[in-house]
């Protein structure tokens, strides 16, 4: 934004003759930047994918990935696990199309009032795909967990096939808690990273929006 500072300044200088010209620089100047944030919230978003995707593939060469779907499979919720994998994937690849087709608008631009449009579309889509992100990953999480606490707790009041005590409610509430106390904690470590990684483009582009605003009155 230094540059677009120092321009700011020249501007402010010239004379009203030069008023359009400048504005048309400035605007040129904001559109190179913001085509420039987008491209880099694309890029950050397929990294982040494919960082998934290769995780996964690597898990899947070792013992890790064949315990947890035993795992799974023992809380009898495979067949829902895999329709929640394949959903997510789906709709993260739908919000990666959706920058791309942002990149490519705020790219080939050529008006203010579009730009400023797009730019507020652009940071509405990201804050979406972040959302969508946290809340399916505590979902899972809180789903996984208290199935396997609940497993767990029932397992333990069973020998031989025999009932030999009863959990009282109490320990299912607090037990829940604990897993929405920890789930919680996970979740605002993410959010956190995500407001390292994708908050300071989403603030340069708000800036961008800001000057744009500016021209535009």
């Amino acid at each position: 934004m230094k540059e677009l500072d120092l321009l700011k300044k020249d501007w402010q200088k010239n004379n009203d003759s030069f008023e359009q010209i400048s504005e048309k620089e400035i605007y040129k100047m904001i559109h190179k930047q913001s085509s420039s944030i987008v491209k880099w919230i694309l890029i950050i978003s397929i990294l982040e994918f494919s960082l998934g995707i290769i995780l996964n593939i690597i898990l899947s060469f070792t013992k890790v990935e064949e315990k947890n779907t035993e795992f799974i499979k023992g809380l009898g919720i495979y067949g829902y696990y895999q329709a929640f994998t394949i959903v997510l994937y789906a709709v993260i690849i739908c919000f990666i199309i959706q920058f791309y087709l942002m990149y490519r608008t705020v790219a080939t631009t050529d008006s203010t009032k579009l730009l400023m449009k797009n730019i507020l579309k652009t940071r509405k889509t990201v804050q979406n795909y972040i959302l969508f992100n946290l809340i399916t990953l505590a979902a899972f999480f809180i789903t996984i967990t208290t199935f396997g606490l609940k497993s767990a707790l029932l397992h333990k009041t069973l020998e031989n096939g025999k009932h030999l005590v009863d959990i009282s409610n109490t320990i299912y509430i607090i037990s829940f808690l604990v897993i929405i106390a920890i789930t919680a904690v996970v979740i605002g470590i993410i959010w956190l990273f995500y407001r390292l990684l994708y908050g300071i483009l989403l603030r340069r582009l708000h800036a961008n929006y800001k000057e744009l605003k500016k021209i535009d009155l």
